[in-house]
């Protein structure tokens, strides 16, 4: 059945195109971090997005990526292929631009190459990453190539236009948190998005969509599609609730959508947000938003963590513990609390905090803590939106 919030005729199998209108970037000289603020103009698509919502974003693959796969694989990129649900053919470059993924290759690649290459020396390396005995290294070699780079390790390898693009799986949209409210921006949906750059095997690597945001997509010019996912996580409709939000680093987007949606309501619950980073002077992302939001009255408490402007790091975690009397109260009394970020320590961490104020403010067991959490869950009232 369709999406009764979803707007009529756009969705991720017909998506809208879209353009960037702003792309700025939050960090300020001197920080250590890139992170951008960006402005896709939605105008006319007919999305109603809600807060906790997010974007989806079909990027294109980098050119300089494009050109390698060409350029190893021996392919003019004008060669005709077919694809998956895709009518018609398409020559080889458009496909390796924006239909296909060339990053994290899979073990059929080799498989296929074995079948493939005339040069003795390469089967038997082949061979080698392929047996049993090997699978962490085999592992760890495809985790730290794209398909240009296995290209180039075996040269021996003969394979067509169509070949190659069988052996590629589809590239697939990004989802990125939605940092604005509907009601405030009813034709914009603004995102907060830090670019992914980084080093392996010798050679820059770039994330695929958030480089492609940042980077080439060209403001006011190019367009991309984008779709809305709905979310599990989003802010209470109970405007007298009030509300705990944890989101260090680019985990702020939302809160600030739940802000701007508190203050276009008029909601009376208070507001209390965690943020974290590396430097006050240079990464309190949307600092003079929030700090405008205090002198309002509408955001009631603001606790910082900047982790690198103390000889100890200090993280939004710790500033948690540290408010833990304060935090079991507003729970105690009904406050829902929300975290948004990294899933591999923050969200860990930061859950970990929240145990041991149930425990140590609101004397509970370990056990009474856990079900007490586990309680919060199914009542909605612990939400996270963690990648």
């Amino acid at each position: 059945m369709p999406d009764p919030d979803e707007p009529a005729g756009y969705n991720k199998d017909n998506p809208f195109s879209a353009t960037l209108t702003v792309n700025r970037i939050l960090n300020k000289p001197g920080s250590a971090k890139d992170t951008r603020h960006l402005v896709v103009n939605v105008a006319g698509s007919g999305f109603r997005y809600k807060t906790g919502d997010s974007l989806g974003v079909f990027p294109s693959n980098h050119p300089e990526v494009v050109d390698g796969v060409l350029k190893q694989g021996g392919f003019s990129g004008q060669e005709p292929v077919a694809l998956p649900k895709v009518e018609g053919l398409l020559p080889l470059r458009e496909a390796l631009s924006s239909r296909l993924s060339l990053a994290q290759p899979t073990r059929k690649f080799l498989e296929f190459f074995m079948t493939r290459t005339s040069d003795p020396s390469e089967k038997a390396r082949l061979e080698e990453l392929l047996s049993g005995e090997k699978a962490e290294a085999c592992r760890e070699y495809l985790l730290n190539r794209e398909v240009p780079d296995l290209l180039e390790d075996f040269p021996g390898v003969r394979l067509s236009a169509q070949d190659l693009v069988d052996l590629l799986r589809r590239l697939n949209p990004r989802l990125y948190s939605i940092a604005s409210s509907f009601l405030a921006y009813p034709e914009e949906i603004h995102l907060t998005v830090a670019p992914v750059r980084y080093t392996t095997n010798n050679r820059e690597r770039h994330g695929v969509c958030s480089t492609f945001l940042a980077d080439r997509a060209r403001p006011g010019i190019d367009q991309f599609p984008v779709f809305l996912s709905s979310s599990h996580f989003g802010l209470t409709e109970d405007k007298a609730r009030d509300i705990i939000m944890v989101g260090p680093g680019t985990g702020i987007a939302p809160f600030r959508a739940f802000l701007q949606e508190r203050e276009a309501t008029g909601a009376s619950g208070r507001n209390w947000l965690f943020f974290g980073d590396q430097h006050a002077a240079t990464d309190y992302l949307y600092g003079e938003e929030f700090e405008d939001y205090v002198r309002k009255g509408i955001l009631h408490r603001v606790d910082l963590a900047f982790s690198r402007d103390q000889d100890h790091k200090i993280y939004v975690q710790d500033r948690l513990r540290e408010s833990g009397p304060e935090i079991w109260k507003w729970i105690r009394d009904g406050a829902i609390f929300y975290v948004c970020g990294d899933a591999k320590r923050m969200a860990k961490d930061v859950d970990t905090a929240l145990r041991d104020i149930f425990m140590q403010a609101g004397g509970m067991s370990e056990d009474q803590a856990a079900e007490a959490i586990k309680l919060m869950r199914r009542e909605k009232r612990y939400q996270r939106d963690v990648y």
